[in-house]
Formats: C-alpha cells, sequence, structure tokens
C-alpha cells in the first residue's frame, strides 16, 4: 500500500492515542526542557513568539509557555473563519472551537513574530507538517510577510522519510519530541 498524507495522519493520530498516559507528564517535561534550550539559543532581546495552548492528546508545552512569559511577548491563535490570528496571550483563557483554549480577541494587530512553535501530528521527509487536516496554520503562514524561526513539537516521533505534503504545508526549522531534537540539516540531537 502507497503512503498517502491522510494515511500517514491515521497511522500518526493512532500512534498518539495508543501512548501510555502514566509517562505523558514525563515525556512533557523532556519535550519543555528542549524546548527552551531551543528558545535560549536566541540572543537576550525580547522575542515575539507564537505558542499554541495543547489539546489532550498534543505535546503539553503549558510550563514553556509560563517560563517564558515574563521575559517575551508571547502570542495564541485565535480562530477566524478558516485560519486564525494571533492575539497576546493573557488570562482566563476560554474552551472554543475544536476545544481549544483561546485568550480574548484583541485589536491589536500583530505583524511579525520572531518564533512560531506548532503542534503536529506528523511531519514529512521535507519537514513539512501533517496536522489534523484543517490547514489553519497554513493559511496563517501563508499571510505572513516574513516566515519566522518555525519549531514543530510532538510528544512522540511520527516522521517518514516520504514527501506526502503539498506545497503550500509549512515546513520548520527544527523537530522537538521528547527523545529527540531533529533539525531541517539532518542532524539528529
Amino acid at each position: 500500500m502507497t503512503l498517502t498524507k491522510n494515511s500517514f495522519r491515521d497511522k500518526c493520530i493512532q500512534k498518539m492515542k495508543k501512548r501510555q498516559k502514566q509517562n505523558k507528564i514525563y515525556r512533557d517535561a523532556l519535550v519543555n526542557k528542549r524546548l527552551l534550550a531551543e528558545i535560549e539559543k536566541f540572543s537576550k532581546k525580547r522575542l515575539d513568539i507564537l505558542f499554541y495552548y495543547p489539546l489532550a492528546n498534543e505535546a503539553n508545552i503549558v510550563k514553556s509557555l509560563q517560563a517564558l512569559r515574563k521575559k517575551h511577548n508571547l502570542y495564541l491563535p485565535f480562530m477566524e473563519g478558516s485560519s486564525f490570528k494571533m492575539v497576546p496571550f493573557r488570562l482566563p483563557l476560554r474552551k472554543k472551537k475544536f476545544g481549544i483554549l483561546e485568550a480574548e480577541n484583541s485589536l491589536k494587530n500583530i505583524k511579525k513574530i520572531d518564533i512560531a512553535i506548532v503542534p503536529v501530528v506528523g511531519v514529512d521527509g521535507n519537514f513539512q507538517r501533517v496536522g489534523y487536516g484543517k490547514g489553519m496554520y497554513d493559511r496563517f503562514f501563508e499571510k505572513l510577510q516574513v516566515k519566522p524561526y518555525t519549531i514543530f513539537v510532538q510528544s512522540q516521533l511520527c516522521y517518514t522519510k516520504d514527501f506526502l505534503c503539498d506545497k503550500y504545508d509549512i515546513s520548520c526549522d527544527v523537530l522537538i519530541t521528547a527523545r529527540t531534537t531533529l533539525k531541517k540539516s539532518g542532524v539528529l540531537l
């Protein structure tokens, strides 16, 4: 059977569901440690960072979000139609479409970010994102004038060497999982 983007997505989602729940806290702690180390590589200047607020089956990066909150400008996606806009991270968060927690809407028009942290279901051989199939991140990144340093995050590696994604699917500079940090250059750390 030929591997397609949809079959790979299904395989990765099944892998995510089969993970042992008792190890989730440990895996998330490892992801947070690697994520903070990656962000610390940047200069000490105040960065504009797009985070995500995790769903139950995604890598929980809330500890990183809390740790970086005082040092940098943090933003979360705010759903708008078939895409989203960035809003400043502030509490309280409210549950919206797809069960995603979001900050309140803002009139602030954020044009540029330095780093984008994006959840992934899987990653193909071209370091492109396989997500849940809605295309929201793809539409959002298409609107950005300057591509930010992009970090894909997942608890457990779901990667294929095959090129499955479409031209419009976003790619990353680095992929972080609990066990590995994989750079686009092919260097496994």
